[in-house]
């Protein structure tokens, strides 16, 4: 149905853009594809549907577009996390999209609304940086209140108790860096928040 309502080029071809992604296309007939940030090749393929995401790549027969859903199946019997787990994470408070996920380290691209405020909390198993990338960001750290700026950074350690809020009229992005022996999101003690979280 996407396909359907894209214009497609002289060999039926056709492309959704999603992202900042580029699309090379080299003797390939009457295929769909959607792209994300990464540059997508096609060289000698036909009727082919590619659907290009963070967290999975998509290759199908145009004619078996139907059977996505025996993926989804596959992947739920299989216990994969990539059924109830997306790359972007929605909050009250703004979002954060998990860029990198290994073994003593996350880093997360987290974007504060305007206003907004993340609980007070503090994690046993991990300490954090913080880089702003753009807005001005009001940092709890410990007992001190501070700004930290576009190109600014701060150290969360372990064991500390911090805030985020977004002072603000724009958005603010930065990246966080956390490291530690465990860094799922279950490891979190909130002590205050205006979401009623606490």
């Amino acid at each position: 149905a996407l396909a359907e309502q894209c214009t497609p080029d002289t060999q039926g071809n056709t492309v959704q853009k999603e992202g900042e992604g580029q699309l090379i296309s080299i003797d390939s007939n009457n295929t769909h594809v959607r792209l994300g940030n990464r540059a997508v090749a096609t060289l000698g393929v036909e009727n082919l549907l590619i659907v290009d995401t963070p967290d999975a790549l998509l290759v199908a027969d145009k004619s078996r577009h139907q059977d996505v859903k025996r993926v989804v199946e596959t992947l739920k019997a299989q216990g994969s996390e990539l059924v109830n787990f997306h790359p972007t994470v929605h909050r009250p408070w703004g979002t954060y999209t998990v860029l990198e996920d290994s073994t003593g380290y996350k880093i997360k691209r987290i974007e504060v609304k305007p206003g907004a405020s993340l609980s007070l909390q503090m994690h046993h198993h991990r300490s954090e940086h913080w880089i702003v990338v753009s807005g001005t960001a009001e940092v709890t750290n410990g007992d001190n209140v501070f700004l930290v700026r576009k190109n600014e950074s701060t150290y969360i350690p372990a064991g500390n108790k911090h805030r985020l809020v977004n002072p603000g009229v724009l958005n603010l992005v930065m990246i966080e860096v956390q490291s530690g022996d465990y860094l799922e999101e279950d490891d979190i003690v909130r002590f205050d928040d205006v979401y009623g979280r606490a």
